[in-house]
């Protein structure tokens, strides 16, 4: 097995390159500087990786980079803007595809533009492999399979810790600013738009007092999530002090000025909380709640699970979300060695918990 990683050189993907590292699965690095290449293999331990230099404007020197691989991880941001000639170049190359994207507008272009072109290329997309959107996606579709007819979901991510974003994370929140500040998209009755007001102003955490207060924020679940359950509205939120701290006015020159990323002692200690709340349209309900640690290295975790996946066990050909290219069960049982617990709750019914 041969894994091109895309961004290589960068906070994500040296990560990603870690545990592939680790794993022993055979990877090339591919990115825009020949230094910081050689620099990224140096650091993980893997000088005789292969490197290849190429820009995501070139389309030919792409390709070339990732023809003879089975898959592409892409881990360089900002994804809106550079993402797509990533995901032509692995299709064209005959490559699977998985990224680290949170940008929630770009991920909905991918299903928009590649579906098509990916399953004539008998090719796999699965875009936002990272620490929110796949536990969540999946265990969405587990939930759905329990109060189904489903009226709605709603997502809400809680992270506590100094740690902090990596220049990446801020440069993509740069790059999407106007989503941000527009909280997204929400999904309600069959149609993605911005503009529809959120439901909940308030959530209450597993075994809290008080309700957190909470904000829209655009997450790639609302796009994912609409693709494998019939359900009438989505809608994805943060606690409001992230929502503040991501829409902090931030410059390219402030940005630069910053560390790569968190410290591992900042990554050590992070923890956070994902809720997916379900409703039935008979009113039943269901709760997911999925907690861990360390958001950068469980994302590495998961894109480098998610593109092993693909290549070893296969897909369907085309854009999937998580749940439709990977077994809820069996992808959230591989998390549970690595810090991530999850439990589904069933008012007055049953608790599973992982």
């Amino acid at each position: 097995m041969q894994i091109a990683i895309y961004g290589a050189s960068g906070y994500q993907g040296k990560l990603v390159l870690a545990e592939l590292a680790h794993r022993t699965i055979g990877m090339r690095l591919v990115g825009r500087n020949a230094t910081r290449l050689r620099e990224a293999a140096t650091t993980v331990g893997m000088v005789d990786a292969e490197q290849r230099v190429a820009d995501s404007g070139d389309h030919d020197a792409l390709v070339a980079a990732f023809r003879e691989c089975d898959a592409v991880i892409n881990c360089a941001g900002p994804f809106t803007s550079s993402g797509p000639a990533v995901v032509r170049a692995a299709i064209a190359a005959g490559c699977h595809y998985v990224d680290t994207a949170g940008e929630q507008l770009y991920t909905k272009a991918v299903f928009d533009t590649f579906a098509g072109e990916a399953e004539r290329a008998g090719i796999t997309v699965v875009p936002a492999t990272n620490d929110g959107c796949v536990p969540g996606d999946l265990i969405a579709h587990l939930l759905a399979e329990r109060v189904q007819p489903v009226e709605e979901i709603t997502v809400s991510h809680f992270i506590d810790g100094s740690a902090g974003f990596s220049r990446g994370s801020l440069r993509s929140a740069l790059d999407t600013v106007d989503t941000l500040k527009a909280g997204g998209l929400g999904y309600d009755d069959g149609d993605w738009r911005t503009g529809i007001p959120a439901r909940h102003t308030s959530v209450t955490l597993p075994g809290a007092d008080q309700p957190t207060a909470v904000v829209k924020c655009p997450l790639s679940e609302v796009v994912t999530i609409p693709r494998h359950v019939p359900v009438r509205h989505v809608e994805s939120l943060v606690d409001a002090a992230v929502g503040a701290q991501l829409g902090t006015p931030l410059t390219p020159q402030i940005i630069d000025s910053l560390p790569e990323g968190p410290t591992e002692e900042g990554r050590r200690t992070q923890r956070f909380t994902y809720l997916i709340d379900a409703v039935g349209r008979d009113g039943r309900s269901a709760r997911g709640i999925v907690q861990g640690r360390d958001t950068y290295g469980i994302t590495a975790v998961i894109a480098a699970e998610a593109a092993r996946r693909l290549v070893a066990d296969g897909a369907e050909p085309g854009v999937l979300a998580p749940a439709q290219a990977y077994d809820p069960t069996s992808f959230l049982a591989f998390l549970a060695p690595h810090g991530i617990s999850w439990t589904i709750t069933v008012p007055d019914t049953s608790t599973a918990q992982h």
